[in-house]
């Protein structure tokens, strides 16, 4: 364990007293919004992000230290541990270091290797690798065996020749090598470094198919491997799934100044590092030849598949970790938007020939109201629809109108504003003033329809048809988005690309985490949070959370904190886990309305005794509240940290951390992408953001791209240092190319349109060939001497085949 905490400490660049607290903090039980919040003392203030990194790293390092413990044990048992390979697998960092060790020794198939070493012939392999001037057919003589029936009658291994046995000497050394983990280890290092990643599209495949176009970029396209960003991998192997792009790991292209270029049909690069590795060269030996084609048939039939594989199973994992931090972070961003707060809500869910579905909400986010019209075709019932959203807004004094933005959603929002004006001028008529003016934002309704026919929609709203629940989800994630959304798998929410490509496993556990994160931060309302809510608070479980909302409905709303022990299923361990992310509002003690832990409470009435001051006078006064010194009320069980935050969640008690609420406005007569047009500025929300740029909603059914470099007037290497999700931006048109369906933008909206053969800077790299107009993929430059040692190889070691 030791071991583990050293590491851990050197990758998180914390003490390893840290890394001993957290790690005994999360075995005990605890959770991670927990230690972070309550266990700053203990941990040295470790974040979240911090004990995320380090629970996922301490599992691997278990998993790998669990492993290293049955390797040596297998070995062990063989009789064949060494104390120089105990060493080995001890010191191997990584799983796949420790199996490329384990290689030689783990129990397998009978190869051809193994057959010739049975039949004797390794002596033979081992004498004419020592001595490459002995002559291999005169020395394999001797080796000659005749041939063999196996018990069924059929033809056995045969090496009654010396050409049998020859091949047998190619089997054993062939595979001997490849299981040489220093060899295949350092193979594999240099052709992430130096190899590259080689598409096309497969043959036959028409490539004005719309899928297959989808793919054009990847046609005719290398890049080298190690420097793959993570959605042009993604993209690749996605194309290569759907079998619309062959895919392969390309050995590096020599140098323009090298001196050395292999012909076609000659040893290539990969030999050569074989070769230098095993310290032979072609010397016009008598068994050259022969050792030639050993080296040979190692890459070709023992390695390149293998280490293929490797590095495509690598970039794979790099590039998901991308696609998973890139879709935890929009989640992130989606979960934590501003909520617009207690106000009656109308949900318009579009839709064309099934009619728009119309659902109102309360300000408690009850349902209060539904209804379905027909605006569009076929019906076209314009002005009926207006009539029934006019009265439903009337009835239940409508303050935001949600549309989701689906299909019809631009022409939903043209509705939208017409029933607006239309309803402010009703009442400037009959009043002779205007009413609060009715605001229409879109927002995405992604997962909507996951949720309509969920259990628990049906258990919300058993009496209500599934069409219209998503519309009053739709309103109620404008209400509050983390409330709602919490409903909704976080995989359905649809803030990542590539998600179905990604590890799912691990694409789960990141958005449990993050949405985790996002509850306890906010903290929730005892007394109105759901079931799903409150199963994402610190230490609930999800029959737990039921069991507390069959408490409320039994006994009424909590008064205070305390009665939460009175639930059945939670403990003292659960109440220290969950107390302080939830919220009591006007119960009996002004502190369970705040972030304060009730095991902090004697803290605060130490507070309360110095200022003489009653806690609710205490509560808002900043002021006050700085002149006390936080060292006066610590003790040996809360320091000075816990004590500096306690005061801080007084100075602002039940702050919430969401930013304020804002408005996009779509522009009128923009509906569909061919709407667009080049030098159009609009107002729109960004949907999802990605490294290399960020995608925004203009209400046309395709998100358009601000790519990374037309963020802002400055080098920006990640789009989340400009936006994040749910911002709301004003977007120039660059380009519409309505046959793929994409939308170029930028936010640089007094630049001059980009030269392409300008200055780069950071513009878009596409992810083809010079030949195309892009930029070719740079090659690393070698060094001299490897070079030169290189080259020398190779002319060794072309000889006959």
């Amino acid at each position: 364990m030791q071991q583990i905490v050293r590491q851990l400490a050197a990758e998180i660049k914390i003490t390893e007293s840290q890394v001993r607290a957290a790690v005994e903090l999360l075995d005990g039980g605890a959770t991670v919004p927990f230690i972070a919040r309550y266990r700053k003392e203990v941990t040295g203030g470790l974040d979240d992000v911090q004990l995320r990194e380090l629970e996922a790293r301490l599992s691997y390092l278990r998993e790998l230290e669990d492993r290293r413990v049955a390797v040596l044990k297998s070995i062990d048992e063989q009789g064949k541990l060494t104390d120089q390979l105990r060493a080995a697998i001890a010191a191997a960092p990584t799983k796949q270091e420790l199996e490329d060790i384990y290689l030689p020794f783990k129990q397998k198939r009978r190869t051809k290797g193994q057959i010739a070493k049975e039949f004797g012939i390794e002596p033979l392999a081992d004498k004419l690798l020592a001595d490459p001037t002995l002559d291999p057919h005169e020395q394999a003589q001797a080796f000659c065996q005749p041939a063999t029936l196996l018990d069924d009658g059929k033809p056995g291994p045969d090496f009654s020749t010396t050409f049998a046995v020859l091949d047998g000497v190619r089997d054993i050394l062939s595979e001997r090598w490849a299981e040489d983990a220093v060899l295949v280890q350092s193979l594999r290092e240099w052709l992430w470094a130096e190899g590259l990643l080689r598409s096309k599209k497969v043959d036959g495949k028409n490539e004005n198919d719309p899928e297959v176009a989808k793919f054009r970029d990847y046609f005719d396209y290398d890049e080298p491997i190690g420097r793959v960003p993570s959605h042009r991998a993604l993209a690749v192997f996605r194309g290569r799934a759907l079998e619309i792009l062959e895919a392969k790991l390309a050995l590096p292209e020599p140098q323009a100044n090298s001196t050395f270029k292999p012909e076609p049909g000659q040893p290539s690069i990969a030999e050569g590092k074989i070769a230098l590795h095993l310290g032979w060269s072609h010397q016009g030996r008598k068994s050259d030849d022969l050792l030639r084609k050993c080296v040979a048939w190692t890459w070709r039939v023992k390695l390149s598949l293998s280490t293929e594989r490797d590095l495509f199973s690598r970039l794979r994992e790099e590039a998901e970790k991308v696609a998973i931090k890139v879709f935890a972070d929009n989640l992130r961003d989606l979960l934590l938007a501003a909520p617009a707060g207690p106000r009656a809500v109308m949900g318009l869910d579009p839709g064309i020939r099934t009619g728009v579905k119309v659902a109102v909400v309360d300000a408690t986010g009850k349902l209060v109201d539904t209804a379905t019209v027909y605006p569009h075709e076929p019906r076209r019932d314009w002005d009926g629809s207006l009539a029934t959203l006019g009265r439903l807004c009337m009835k239940h004094g409508v303050q935001l109108i949600a549309i989701g933005n689906g299909t019809a959603s631009r022409e939903t929002d043209k509705l939208a504003a017409e029933l607006i004006k239309l309803m402010q001028k009703q009442a400037v008529d009959q009043a002779g003033q205007a009413l609060p003016a009715i605001e229409k934002i879109v927002v995405s309704e992604a997962g909507a329809s996951v949720y309509s026919a969920s259990e628990y929609a049906s258990q919300e709203m058993p009496d209500v048809d599934v069409s219209l629940r998503g519309a009053a989800s739709i309103a109620r994630r404008l209400q509050d988005p983390l409330a709602e959304l919490v409903k909704i798998e976080p995989k359905s929410i649809g803030v990542g690309q590539y998600q179905h490509d990604v590890n799912q496993s691990e694409l789960a556990r990141t958005l449990d985490a993050v949405v985790e994160d996002c509850v306890n931060s906010v903290g929730v309302d005892l007394n109105t949070a759901s079931a799903p809510l409150l199963a994402r608070v610190s230490g609930l479980s999800g029959s737990v959370a039921k069991a507390v909302v069959r408490w409320r409905e039994q006994h009424g709303a909590f008064k205070n904190r305390k009665q939460l022990m009175e639930v059945s299923g939670l403990g003292p361990k659960t109440f220290e886990q969950a107390a302080g992310f939830l919220r009591i509002r006007d119960g009996d003690n002004p502190l369970d309305m705040t972030g304060v832990h009730p095991e902090t409470y004697p803290v605060v009435e130490q507070i309360m005794q110095k200022t003489g001051k009653p806690v609710a006078e205490l509560m808002g006064r900043a002021e006050m509240l700085k002149t006390l010194k936080p060292e006066l009320f610590a003790n040996d069980k809360f320091g000075v940290i816990t004590v500096r935050d306690i005061l801080g969640e007084l100075e602002k008690p039940g702050r919430d951390p969401r930013p304020d609420f804002k408005v996009a406005r779509f522009n009128e007569g923009v509906e569909d992408i061919k709407d667009l047009k080049e030098g159009m500025v609009l107002e729109g929300t960004v949907s999802n953001v990605a490294q290399f740029g960020a995608f925004v909603d203009l209400g046309v059914h395709q998100d358009g791209l601000v790519h990374v470099s037309q963020l802002a007037h400055k080098f920006v290497n990640d789009a989340r240092e400009v936006v994040k999700t749910g911002d709301i931006v004003k977007v120039k048109v660059l380009e519409v190319d309505v046959a793929r369906g994409r939308i170029s933008l930028t936010m640089k909206l007094d630049a001059a349109p980009a030269r392409r053969d300008g200055p780069r800077d950071n513009r878009f790299e596409g992810a083809g060939r010079a030949e195309r107009g892009y930029a070719q993929p740079q090659r690393r430059a070698a060094e001299p001497a490897p070079q030169s040692a290189m080259a020398s190889a190779f002319a060794k070691l072309q000889g006959k085949r």
